[in-house]
């Protein structure tokens, strides 16, 4: 074989890139992976705050967002949570469970890369890196299929995989690069836009809530008219809303667009777990005020500012029927209307991509390109906070380590 000549060439040296080079090189495929950053592994390294929220030990189709919801199952079922778990134990890196099935590493993500570094190594895997891929082009010589123009010259290879991620964070080197590999080779593409990514509010929404800014609580989101719940934390920023809870919702609340629908106002539950109405009650003619009882469940600060903002500032008893029955509804029922996004630069992660109809959930191989394979974030498979999203770069680059 010609020495630039390979089986599989995999297009960025990710999670998923990673996971599917060192699958492939395993099977005895002889794989280059090229990047076109300095450094490989950037996005591992800075998650969960430097150890890396590699996987969730609850995982199921369930917690993936795509246009079609089914396309993940395969993938998930064949190369579980419990597989990548396996992995970790193997290479002997400790680790902690956080809530909600959330899994970080004692001591640092670099460990992970570490890991998958070590997983191409025993496949034999060839490095290109930096190294940008200026055009790529169909072939048919003697089995190879592509033909890549590079930094590093002319290469070519039987299958290629394009595991260059999304447009989330791009001070680490994100670019629409799988987008534009996509739409040369006539795949559709669901269009982009910034997901787990902390919510504007529009200046008149916003001016009000300033005296609330840095105000951190425990809350329930949903979506207006979706049955979709997440109770986590919430943050009120200068700019908007943030913290887990926003976080988790900000993904629903963007793909409400796709096919043509209309965004809906976000939904934000104060007092999650309690019936507001029956907590109120016995205090309904009391002296104390609103935001003294609420000090009980939320800061106290919050508590006051808030119930100001609504001029609920009267004791209890001194408040009409109408008014009790407001703030009953606005706890339970606080509704806001973003006005945006803080963007990818904020993001954890890219709603969209390759439309899962061109590709095989069992193989990640295009449909219509033979040789041709999409992995990771690049799919329109997104995850949701807390692990899912590493899980999908894991699954959906074994199987395609296994096809490639």
């Amino acid at each position: 074989m010609n020495p630039t000549d390979y089986d599989v060439i995999v297009i960025g040296a990710g999670a998923a890139g990673m996971m599917c080079a060192a699958q492939a090189g395993q099977r005895g495929r002889r794989v280059l992976l090229i990047d076109h950053a300095a450094k490989i592994g950037e996005r591992i390294r800075i998650s969960g705050g430097g150890r890396c929220n590699f996987t969730n030990r609850n995982i199921s189709a369930e917690n993936f967002l795509s246009q079609n919801p089914h396309f993940a199952r395969s993938a998930l079922a064949r190369y579980s949570q419990f597989d990548f778990i396996k992995l970790v134990q193997r290479y002997r890196i400790a680790y902690h469970e956080k809530t909600s099935g959330q899994l970080f590493c004692d001591d640092s993500a670099r460990q992970i890369i570490d890991m998958l570094r070590a997983e191409c190594d025993a496949g034999g895997v060839q490095w290109a890196q930096p190294c940008s891929v200026h055009s790529i082009e169909q072939i048919d010589d003697n089995g190879l299929r592509f033909e890549l123009m590079t930094d590093h010259g002319t290469l070519r290879c039987q299958s290629l995989v394009i595991a260059s991620g999304g447009l989330a964070i791009p001070k680490l080197g994100a670019t629409p690069f799988g987008y534009k590999v996509a739409e040369q080779f006539k795949l559709p593409v669901i269009a982009p836009k910034p997901a787990l990514v902390p919510l504007a509010l529009a200046t008149e929404t916003l001016a009000p809530l300033e005296a609330l800014a840095g105000a951190s609580l425990d809350v329930a989101t949903h979506c207006e008219d979706q049955p979709r719940e997440f109770r986590e934390g919430m943050l009120i920023t200068h700019r908007g809303l943030s913290g887990p809870a926003i976080l988790q919702i900000s993904s629903y609340w963007q793909m409400q667009e796709y096919g043509g629908g209309k965004k809906r106002p976000i939904v934000i539950d104060l007092l999650p777990g309690v019936n507001a109405a029956d907590w109120i009650a016995p205090h309904r003619h009391s002296k104390i005020t609103l935001a003294s009882l609420l000090a009980e469940h939320l800061p106290k600060r919050f508590a006051q500012e808030w119930c100001a903002l609504h001029n609920w500032t009267k004791p209890l008893a001194e408040h009409s029927r109408r008014d009790l029955d407001s703030m009953i509804s606005t706890l339970k029922s606080w509704t806001l209307m973003p006005a945006g996004t803080l963007g990818y630069a904020k993001a954890e992660v890219t709603l969209g991509g390759v439309d899962t109809n061109a590709l095989s959930s069992k193989t990640m191989e295009t449909k219509t390109i033979s040789g041709l394979y999409f992995i990771g974030e690049v799919v329109d498979v997104t995850g949701w906070l807390g692990g899912y999203n590493f899980q999908w770069a894991w699954s959906s680059g074994w199987v395609a380590g296994q096809y490639a």
